[in-house]
């Protein structure tokens, strides 16, 4: 990352109280297991994601608490991710520490699964904060951020039906 913007930390309060929050909520037919490999595989995100032109874990396995990863957005943004939550094969949490683009003040995301009868529910919650300027820019862009997010949170239904084996 060429200049690196430092974040404010972000907390489930900021995660439940954003303004700019965006919940997707999807069934996907593989069993909590096979997702969780998906989020955690070293082609996370790069694999399912048009958006997503990188990602780079830089703590190593076994991941928990404290893991950290650079992901790339396109030629937007980099950004620096610390996970606050690992529970594994249920829930992981992070908050970005560093983006490569300024005007951002806090984001965090949030990504929990729940058992199902034919599989398992992904909520996938994304929450995002700017410095003035760019807050407005993300209020009168919400409906294209509601479709860039869900974009993300539903690609990884064709990796996890690809890989998983048969539930």
């Amino acid at each position: 990352m060429a200049q690196a913007f430092a974040l404010t930390e972000s907390d489930d309060a900021f995660l439940a109280s954003a303004a700019n929050r965006y919940v997707h909520v999807i069934d996907i037919p593989a069993p909590p297991s096979a997702v969780w490999a998906a989020l955690i595989a070293d082609d996370a995100l790069v694999s399912w994601s048009g958006l997503v032109t990188g990602m780079r874990w830089t703590t190593l396995r076994p991941f928990g608490v404290g893991t950290c990863r650079v992901v790339t957005l396109g030629r937007i943004a980099a950004l620096t991710e610390r996970f606050y939550r690992w529970d594994d094969q249920r829930r992981m949490t992070f908050t970005v520490d560093a983006a490569s683009i300024p005007g951002l003040r806090r984001f965090a995301e949030d990504i929990e699964l729940t058992p199902t009868a034919t599989g398992t529910r992904l909520t996938w919650t994304f929450a995002v904060e700017g410095k003035p300027a760019l807050q407005l820019l993300l209020r009168s862009t919400s409906a294209v951020t509601e479709r860039i997010t869900g974009s993300i949170a539903k690609g990884i239904v064709g990796s996890v039906a690809a890989t998983a084996p048969n539930s």
